[in-house]
């Protein structure tokens, strides 16, 4: 065989190597992006839903779900002058028992908003952003004993329309 057609014999197959391999990643991504995308869902639909079972399921045990917000005249020490700010920390079995406790349900049916995008994968980290009803969470999740979990969750209330 000539060796031009040896040389365009092998850079035909490294192509289609090339080609197989990027479709198994886009496959494995593809994979990545369905599971994260489902433990997302398992939390904001268990929260709407008052599953407990599936907001277990989304959880780490060690979540840290957090809010800073302006301290209000509710909030011990508050003073408008200072322009204060609190923050709201809230563990796993809280949410948890929260979610049992149907508090996700008083959400009117209408504005049940769950949009999910992915913001970032990289190996076993991931960003999500959930645009809820009333507010946007920002998900950290973690491929833990070899399943997609919320590890933290920092969130803030949309403003309320006049």
């Amino acid at each position: 065989m000539p060796r031009f057609l040896l040389a365009m014999l092998m850079v035909m197959i490294s192509s289609a190597a090339a080609q197989v391999q990027r479709g198994a990643t886009s496959a494995t991504a593809d994979g990545k992006a369905t599971a994260i995308r489902a433990t997302a869902l398992d939390y904001i639909e268990g929260w709407y839903a008052g599953d407990a079972a599936r907001m277990e399921r989304a959880l780490h045990p060690d979540l840290a779900k957090r809010m800073v917000r302006p301290a209000s005249q509710n909030d011990a020490g508050y003073d408008p002058a200072k322009g204060a700010s609190v923050f709201n920390h809230m563990g796993a079995m809280a949410l948890v028992q929260g979610t049992r406790d149907g508090y996700g349900k008083s959400t009117s049916s209408a504005p049940r908003q769950k949009d999910v995008p992915i913001l970032d994968v990289f190996g076993n980290a991931a960003s999500v952003k959930i645009v809820a009803a009333n507010w946007i969470d920002y998900l950290h999740l973690a491929k833990f004993n070899g399943r997609w979990v919320i590890v933290n969750v920092l969130w803030e209330l949309k403003p309320i329309a006049p």
